[in-house]
């Protein structure tokens, strides 16, 4: 019996080897196969070409190959996703490319010790619980989609050249244990998001230009606090003086014994900063004297008591009188100002010209896109109708170009190189004797706020530091002779308005898809332009002729950065300049206000454009159809007019799904009221959610441009845009 029992256990035994050993090679088969997410690899072939593809990144391809089987350097796989890439010390260069964040698997990012230059991408990938940056060239600022990581524990980006304030950014943040910003140019205060690190153990500040107060840090667990070599100043919080390991020299701040028992209480007067550290002494003074006086209160008699009541209740009486009197005496004066004040001038008005100053002060701040750091700015004083005022330049990056050359690069700027013509002049091909083709924007004499030097060197030296894949950039410009030229990256394949409204050859229709991809990099541009420059950029031109696309179909956001930075400045403006017909908000046309809300609205009118085919405004159409978005508006939740107005260019090749998100995307972007409309960084979310839910019919091989090709109905199946 027993010799049973142990054969029946020995082939039980072999038979769950056999199961555990079957289910092992099943589960292996995907790691063998090695597949690594589509996504993945083009995110990584980008990027090593953005390294100007080094030998030391052994295995890795600018085209094919599989980084999770081929084991590429420094990757780490899990299944088919990277989770881990690990580049330390590696000698690299270049710039960290545009599509990292494409890597939604990816969980730690080691780039440190390298010679990387060029900004930190505005898009990082979403779940990264790890970045260290340590020890580039990086430039720029944070990046603000760091605020959605909410996974992140450590980020390190010292030792390299980050400049302007650190973002408000550090609100969702709350599991950052370490945060390394060391070895910067970071200047202004700290941001009041730093309170919400509840976990923050570790922060090092050290070797900025950081100023203002330590009071953003008093409640947070840190162990290990430097803040060395900065501008901070005020009182040094007592909750900090705690900290096991705590750096604070090379700043202005007070040494007393204690902070001051209020915002609002001054430090005690009378002593110097040297004898303030002495703290302990001090403090004992201080209480010996204090002991002292209430010793001497309980020895007052009850007629020095009454005295000093009955002095005290005839200074207020005193007091009262006198503040009546004054009070009096400025009424009369207000009426005095009231009974002249007709008769002033407005240009020699004290309030007027307050007021002026303020106006021209903030609308310079909202110009200057990235402003350099404080010894490196030119400040010169100009009379402007009797008005003194601070104008502040930056250095301009773009090249400077001489009429000369460019009008032999355009044939004198002839008619057979003229490309294009918009509200602000006219575009030209021009083809330089090195072979480098670039479009001339020669800017009409009717943009006035442009004609004004000074202005125009402004925009100029605004619009060369925006740096996006999205974004035409400017490349040099011409102030010569009264002429104003601007010098850009030439895209050869025409302007969305025209792709979707003069295409004669039908072979060149947008397939949805196209349509979706023109949208998502439309509004990662705009997205740049109003969350990530700081301070926002507002274009006020946002429409689908500013949309130039390349032989793939990727947009190119243009005119960025070229419309007036202040709807109020007292410079005069193109109407043409600041929005136009069928694209502009509701709260523009009511009282020229325009904001990045408005820039939210334009959009979705683009958006519109791209579902229906129709311009924003048409007159040869019936009058109820005439104005796009009124027409359009009140059938977007209604499916089966949602399917009406498809552009029939489309023959019917679209996913149902996507093209109802679609809808949903626009509607919340037309909204009359500007409060209620999303901010480009939800849009974008949005629509990147559209494209990962997306079902679309198959399309052939030589459909591969974006252009449409009509699949029979038998040949349809579902896949992922």
């Amino acid at each position: 019996m027993a010799n049973q029992h142990a054969a029946l256990s020995v082939s039980l035994t072999r038979q769950l080897l056999e199961f555990v050993l079957i289910t092992l090679i099943f589960a292996a088969l995907p790691l063998v196969r090695g597949a690594t997410d589509p996504s993945d690899v083009q995110s990584l072939q980008v990027l090593y070409a953005a390294f100007n593809s080094p030998s030391q990144l052994t295995n890795w391809k600018r085209s094919g190959g599989d980084p999770c089987s081929e084991s590429w350097k420094g990757i780490t796989c899990e299944g088919s996703a990277v989770v881990s890439m690990e580049l330390s010390e590696l000698g690299l260069n270049g710039t960290m490319g545009y599509l990292l964040s494409d890597l939604k698997s990816l969980r730690k990012l080691d780039l440190s010790d390298n010679s990387i230059h060029d900004t930190i991408p505005y898009q990082l990938p979403p779940n990264l619980t790890s970045i260290n940056l340590a020890g580039n060239n990086l430039s720029g600022n944070l990046p603000y989609s760091v605020s959605s990581m909410v996974s992140l524990s450590y980020l390190n980006v010292s030792c390299n050249t980050i400049s302007q304030s650190i973002g408000d950014i550090f609100a969702n943040l709350a599991g950052l244990a370490t945060l390394d910003l060391s070895f910067n140019n970071f200047s202004g205060d700290l941001p009041s998001s730093l309170s919400s690190l509840a976990n923050l153990s570790s922060l090092y500040l050290q070797n900025n230009q950081l100023s203002g107060s330590l009071n953003v840090l008093t409640g947070l667990p840190l162990t290990t606090l430097n803040v060395a070599n900065n501008r901070f100043s005020g009182w040094l919080p007592q909750e900090l003086k705690v900290i096991p390991n705590l750096l604070y020299g090379g700043n202005s701040f007070d040494n007393g014994p204690a902070s001051p028992p209020s915002p609002y209480t001054p430090p005690p007067p009378g002593r110097s900063i040297a004898n303030r550290t002495h703290a302990g002494s001090d403090t004992r003074t201080t209480q010996g004297s204090t002991g002292e006086s209430s010793h001497a209160n309980k020895g007052l008699t009850v007629g020095a008591l009454v005295g000093i009541i009955l002095g005290s209740i005839v200074v207020a009486l005193v007091l009262l009188l006198l503040l009546a009197f004054c009070i009096r005496k400025n009424k009369r004066k207000d009426a005095g100002a009231r009974t002249r004040r007709g008769s002033l001038s407005v240009g020699t008005s004290n309030v007027n010209t307050e007021v002026q100053e303020t106006r021209l002060k903030s609308t310079l701040a909202v110009t200057d896109l990235n402003p350099p750091p404080a010894e490196n700015l030119m400040v010169e004083r100009l009379q402007e109708k009797k008005v003194s005022v601070e104008r502040i330049k930056s250095p301009i990056t773009a090249t400077s170009y001489n009429v000369a050359s460019l009008q032999m690069a355009t044939n004198s700027f002839s008619q057979e190189f003229l490309v294009g013509e918009g509200s602000l002049g006219r575009v030209y091909k021009a083809e330089f004797p090195n072979g480098k083709v670039m479009a001339i924007k020669k800017i009409d004499s009717a943009a006035l706020s442009l004609q004004e030097e000074d202005y125009f060197l402004e925009a100029v030296s605004n619009m060369s530091r925006l740096r996006h894949p999205s974004i035409v950039t400017l490349a040099g410009y011409c102030a010569e002779h009264g002429q104003r030229l601007l010098v850009y990256e030439y895209i050869g394949n025409g302007n969305l308005h025209d792709m979707l409204h003069f295409t004669e050859d039908g072979s060149r229709t947008l397939t949805w898809n196209a349509r979706v991809r023109v949208a998502l990099g439309t509004a990662r541009a705009l997205e740049y332009l109003h969350e990530v420059c700081l301070p926002s950029v507002v274009h006020r031109n946002f429409k689908s002729a500013n949309i130039l696309l390349d032989e793939e179909l990727n947009p190119h956001l243009s005119d960025c950065g070229l419309a007036a930075p202040n709807p109020n400045t007292e410079r005069q403006i193109s109407t043409q300049m600041v929005g136009s017909f069928g694209y502009s908000a509701p709260e523009f046309a009511l009282s020229g206000i325009y904001t990045v809300k408005s820039d939210v609205y334009s959009f979705g009118v683009v958006m519109l454009e791209l579902l229906t085919g129709r311009k924003p405004l048409d007159s040869s159409r019936v009058r109820s159809e005439q104005s796009l978005v009124r027409w359009a508006t009140p059938q977007l939740h209604d499916i089966d007019a949602l399917a009406k107005m498809v552009d029939p260019a489309l023959d019917g090749i679209y996913p149902a799904k996507s093209l109802s998100r679609f809808a949903d995307i626009i509607a919340l972007c037309v909204q009359p009221e500007p409060e209620f409309r999303p901010p480009m960084s939800e849009v974008v979310q949005a629509l990147v959610t559209l494209v990962q839910r997306a079902s679309m019919v198959r399309r052939r091989s030589s459909d591969e441009s974006g252009f449409a090709y009509k699949i029979p109905e038998h040949e349809a199946i579902d896949m992922p845009l």
